[in-house]
């Protein structure tokens, strides 16, 4: 897969409300997640597997009580892909289906 220049991938992130390029280091993008509760953190990041899984593109998780921080880069490529975006774009939707749950 072709690696994104930095033009490219911040026209990308403007689709995605959060994620931004890790500072000093634009091989990685990153997001942070705020949960009401340790457990929606965890139910986050089973989610997170499960859809990392599907696509075979596995993001760094840290867990911080209730909060996820997600980075992802595309190690084959050196650097940010459009599988970053896309996969960035999944776990925002995942994000967004669980906080609409009552």
């Amino acid at each position: 897969m072709a690696k994104l220049d930095k033009a490219e991938v911040e026209a990308g992130l403007l689709a995605l409300p959060g994620w931004s390029l890790e500072a000093g280091d634009d091989k990685w993008i990153t997001r942070k997640y705020r949960f009401g509760a340790f457990l929606g953190a965890i139910a986050f990041v089973n989610e997170v597997a499960r859809l990392s899984e599907a696509a075979n593109h596995h993001p760094m998780i840290a867990i911080d009580y209730r909060m996820v921080t997600l980075r992802l880069t595309t190690w084959s490529a050196g650097g940010l892909t459009p599988l970053d975006l896309a996969t960035a774009a999944e776990f925002d939707a995942a994000f967004e289906r669980q906080q609409a749950q009552p």
